[in-house]
């Protein structure tokens, strides 16, 4: 370029062109002059190049923002905008801060894939892009790339464990609990849920107030969920005990249970076959293993009593369904939950009135001086359960593994006033077999979910 600049000037001074015979026969000079012509031109298309593969990758960059950000905003209970901006802003696209802008709003008419019933929100993340060599060779028209996403929250997810107080600071906590382990499990809690040191490997954490540290997938700020068994109460039988429930004596000289607060006995495993309600006034102890044969379901009713295993197995027949009910009236010291050494090894029915149910406490009793209130140890009895554990105004302190009823799915939920897992606490959980078992766990949460 600057040859032809000097030939120029040369001309113009002169008034006529130089002789340009000889530089042309050199064939050195004319690629060298080639080369010059065409260097900007390559640097040039070569720099606009790199500009537009940084403007592809930013904007790709931005539509993973824009996704993540609807589903937040999907997610939220309240303040979405404000939950998608603040997604955006940890994935590098903070509102307001040089040319980003990041906005949310509920598209209308909704888009195809957005269930009528359900609310859909469009975020938009806009930035100018950079253009560092498109500059260079004086284009200076960058332009605004933007990436938008519509998401609407998804169907509810089952809880395996539900923890119902709301009233307390924290309705589901875990003290030192490294081998704990809920795989499987989605938790909720209608207060808070503080995991000290270990997440139990449960799936989703839910709670109404913080979640600290419990669960692989962690939400705080989550809508309580209502308590899905309370109405099974008007199922229970009236009380015909008349007044006189009999209870375990206290020292050895105390007068022992009656026959009809007894169960099988000690020489070999005694079956009962039962069907609907079978009613025992106060407490009852088991006197060697038995097994309950109940193909049309049975409910075993406990009045004002305790359920005594005294080291022995519980067990239904297969293809039988038996729920296990505490009932009675306030004030009571009964101990209204399985107690003594043994197994329960129960399954719940998996049709009728007490579907997927297996242990019910009447959640008109209250917990007053703290009667209800139990540690399962895993030994005390242990548990093999197929099925809903309902202690609602119970606070339960979970230390052992429960395992599935011999002759039931496997499937197990559980809902309490407040949970607290000590050492090596776990269940399993696998809402698939809990259809067959019977069980609708209680469900919760949403996910958010991108509009296709």
């Amino acid at each position: 370029m600057l040859w032809f600049i000097q030939v120029h000037r040369h001309f113009y001074k002169h008034k006529r062109w130089p002789d340009l015979g000889g530089f042309f026969q050199n064939e050195t000079g004319i690629a060298a002059a080639l080369f010059a012509l065409a260097m900007p031109v390559v640097f040039g298309t070569i720099g606009l190049a790199v500009d537009v593969s940084n403007w592809y990758m930013h904007r790709r960059s931005m539509q993973n923002a824009a996704d993540a950000a609807a589903i937040a905003a999907a997610t939220a209970t309240s303040n979405n905008a404000a939950e998608a901006q603040a997604v955006a802003a940890q994935l590098g696209y903070t509102n307001g801060s040089g040319n980003v802008k990041v906005t949310t709003t509920s598209p209308s008419p909704k888009p195809a894939g957005c269930p009528a019933s359900q609310n859909c929100y469009n975020v938009t993340i806009s930035d100018k892009a950079s253009s560092f060599f498109a500059q260079a060779i004086g284009y200076n028209g960058a332009p605004t790339i933007s990436a938008s996403s519509v998401a609407t929250s998804g169907p509810a997810y089952p809880y395996c464990i539900l923890a119902l107080n709301g009233q307390v600071s924290n309705d589901f906590t875990t003290n030192g609990a490294p081998k704990a382990d809920l795989a499987g499990c989605n938790i909720m809690a209608n207060s808070s849920a503080t995991c000290h040191g270990h997440n139990l490997n449960a799936n989703i954490g839910d709670a109404h107030g913080t979640n600290s540290g419990c669960g692989i997938i962690q939400h705080s700020n989550m809508p309580t969920v209502s308590d899905p068994y309370s109405g099974l109460a008007s199922n229970i039988p009236t009380d015909s005990c008349g007044g006189i429930y009999y209870h375990e004596p206290t020292k050895k000289s105390g007068s022992p249970l009656p026959a009809s607060n007894q169960l099988g006995n000690s020489n070999n495993t005694t079956t009962y076959t039962w069907s609907g309600n079978e009613i025992f006034c106060g407490d009852l102890q088991l006197m060697g293993n038995v097994e309950i044969d109940a193909p049309s379901n049975a409910v075993l009713v406990i009045e004002n009593g305790t359920l005594d295993l005294n080291n022995n197995t519980l067990q239904t027949a297969s293809g039988s369904g038996l729920t296990i009910v505490f009932t009675g009236s306030n004030g009571s010291s009964s101990q209204q939950y399985p107690t003594g050494g043994g197994t329960l090894d129960i399954a719940a029915p998996t049709s009728g009135t007490w579907s997927g149910m297996a242990i019910y406490q009447d959640p008109a009793l209250l917990d007053t001086g703290g009667v209800l209130d139990f540690t399962y140890a895993g030994n005390s009895p242990t548990w093999n359960i197929t099925g809903m554990v309902y202690f609602p105004n119970a606070n339960v302190t979970f230390s052992g593994a429960v395992g599935k009823g011999t002759n039931g799915a496997r499937c197990f939920g559980m809902v309490v006033s407040s949970l607290l897992i000590n050492g090596t606490g776990s269940i399993f959980a696998n809402d698939t077999q809990c259809s067959s078992a019977g069980l609708s766990l209680p469900k919760g949460g949403y996910r958010g979910q991108l509009v296709n």
